[in-house]
């Protein structure tokens, strides 16, 4: 099984957990494909800037992995800061983003951010670490360095979305997607639901990024059933191909006064759609 988020770690050190990615930290290349790919229709960025426009403001985006993210942030942004565990990310996401004079790289762990208290307008983390019950040490770190009125927005896979939720499923099979947002929900989370479309250059880039995301028995049952959805026969393998995948954005604002327990100051003025909380969202 493949699949774990970007930025957990199984090592412990002093009470800090840090989870080696078996994607990005060992096929680096092909996650680039992969992040190449991934929502050409730029749907999540769609939904993140509707829910909080980051124009102007400083942006953390936690597990930023080798910094692929960072520039679309840098475009609008005063400031941005990656955080990565992964000290060869970390170096590669500073190559990456050399030039951008309002980008910084550090290393660091969602736990233990690097960072002063309310430094931050927008935090962002995708794919990184926020997957439901465990992850609150993370979302308390993320909470200490919001700004009042800031944003955290956390992007993880719909993983009942088909056909991409099946192959996750069975790889995955104790992780309850119905669960991970009721958790997100009691946290005072708004979430919304985003259908994107991976697009690849060819055949063989998709057959190497499913590889690093599931075991082999389910890479092969996905590259089979893309091939079939594509059209793709056995000797046509430079024609473009096109994977639908879900996604949840969760988002959550942190409040500028009192908060009145049982209210949420997070998701009532939430665009339409989002799927609304009466939980409080300060945490626990």
């Amino acid at each position: 099984m493949r699949w774990f988020p970007r930025s957990v770690s199984s090592f412990r050190r002093g009470g800090d957990e840090v989870l080696p990615s078996p994607n990005i930290w060992y096929y680096q290349k092909a996650y680039e494909v992969e992040n190449r790919a991934q929502d050409v229709d730029d749907e999540i960025w769609r939904v993140l800037a509707e829910h909080r426009d980051w124009s102007g403001a400083d942006v953390l985006d936690i597990g930023c992995g080798d910094g692929f993210h960072l520039p679309r942030f840098a475009a609008t942004a005063r400031s941005v800061l990656g955080v990565e565990p992964h000290e060869p990310l970390v170096r590669d996401a500073r190559h990456r983003v050399g030039e951008l004079p309002n980008v910084e790289v550090r290393q660091g762990r969602a736990q233990r951010l690097p960072v002063p208290d309310a430094a931050f307008d927008v935090v962002h983390a995708r794919t990184a670490y926020f997957f439901g019950p465990g992850c609150e040490p993370g979302l308390r770190e993320a909470e200490r360095v919001l700004r009042p009125g800031g944003t955290l927005m956390i992007v993880d896979l719909d993983v009942a979305s088909e056909p991409y939720g099946t192959w996750m499923r069975q790889d995955l099979p104790h992780y309850d997607p119905p669960g991970v947002e009721k958790f997100f929900a009691r946290q005072g989370f708004g979430c919304r639901k985003v259908m994107t479309r991976w697009l690849f250059e060819n055949a063989a880039a998709m057959e190497a990024v499913l590889k690093i995301e599931f075991s082999a028995p389910v890479a092969a049952k996905a590259i089979a059933e893309v091939r079939r959805l594509n059209e793709i026969s056995s000797g046509d393998g430079e024609q473009r191909v096109t994977l639908p995948v879900g996604y949840r954005v969760h988002t959550r604002t942190k409040p500028t006064g009192l908060v009145v327990p049982g209210h949420s100051a997070s998701s009532a003025d939430g665009p339409p759609g989002a799927v609304s909380s009466s939980a409080s969202p300060r945490m626990p």
